[in-house]
């Protein structure tokens, strides 16, 4: 099976971990080093990964630290200065369930590069297998909407349909102001050799009017205790567009937080900076203020089927 770059956006080779930087797709393919937990937590700030990327960049950190760190005496003290580094980076996906795990492991005396690599390959198994349980929700002919990027799940999933004999098209929405669905959806679906169309995100209730979108399966960034979502803001309108026009709306999911509804889930704003310039160029008037919530709630109910990432 052929897997695009953003399904595994993170090595670890040696004493450096390498981050292919999202910010720069589809224009150029770089990967850049952090030897550290301050420039791993910069890089996930900085949104040079995301989605899966930020998970694989925290157990591959924290690998990297008990490297440099194993024989000294206050290994535990740093282990726990990462994980607060993390747990603070971006309030909406929590990395607390995670950094709970690693320290758990370090204080029970079980290796942690064993502990990683184990919970690494299950998570890539999993992730598999959320592709194989979509594709199957898929029928001939289908076109997809989606919203922002799955890290690369969406080119599997047509993969799939492909090989079952289903033929599947995609409308992507360009996901302002970061472009998530045209610079980096939009990229792998076509390297991946499938039809891609792109779309601003103001135009998605009239391409449901005009009935060219047959499903919409977007990811989800946390996944509350009963079912509500939180995803890349705009996912939301969609839902409540797809549930007007009775279109099923699918959702490719964490495991759940400890959020018990997506009211506890906490949204993150980011800079107004990133919404009033885009590429260094400002485009709006010098002196106007900006507001950008970076994720949206999405309640249980507009959601069809929840495709769950089980890890136990």
């Amino acid at each position: 099976m052929n897997y695009s770059p953003l399904f595994w956006p993170i090595e670890l080779k040696g004493n450096t971990i390498y981050i292919l930087d999202e910010t720069l797709l589809p224009h150029k393919v770089k990967y850049i080093k952090a030897k550290n937990y301050k420039q791993a937590v910069a890089a996930i700030k900085e949104m040079k990964t995301r989605a899966v990327g930020q998970v694989l960049l925290v157990m591959y950190t924290f690998m990297l630290t008990f490297k440099q760190n194993q024989t000294k005496e206050n290994l535990g003290e740093i282990l726990s200065a990462v994980a607060q580094a993390f747990n603070t980076a971006r309030p909406t996906l929590s990395f607390k369930s995670l950094t709970d795990i690693v320290l758990a492991w370090q204080k029970q005396g079980i290796s942690l590069d064993k502990g990683i690599l184990g919970f690494l390959d299950g998570l890539k198994a999993k992730r598999i297998a959320q592709t194989e349980e979509c594709a199957q929700l898929i029928n001939d002919n289908d076109t997809i909407l989606t919203h922002c990027n799955i890290s690369g799940l969406m080119p599997l999933i047509a993969e799939l349909c492909r090989k079952q004999g289903k033929s599947v098209k995609f409308i992507v929405t360009e996901t302002r102001p970061y472009l998530q669905g045209a610079r980096l959806t939009a990229w792998e679906l076509k390297e991946a050799g499938f039809d891609v169309t792109v779309i601003a995100d103001n135009m998605a209730a009239q391409v449901m009017k005009e009935g060219k979108i047959s499903k919409v399966i977007v990811g989800a960034d946390n996944l509350a205790q009963n079912g509500d979502i939180a995803n890349k803001v705009g996912t939301y309108q969609i839902a409540i567009l797809a549930d007007y026009f009775k279109i099923p709306f699918y959702v490719i999911c964490p495991p759940p937080s400890i959020a018990k509804t997506g009211e506890e889930i906490k949204i993150e704003i980011r800079p107004e900076k990133e919404l009033l310039e885009f590429c260094g160029t400002c485009i709006a008037p010098k002196g106007v203020k900006g507001y950008y919530p970076a994720f949206d709630i999405t309640p249980n109910n507009l959601i069809t089927k929840h495709i769950y990432l089980n890890l136990k």
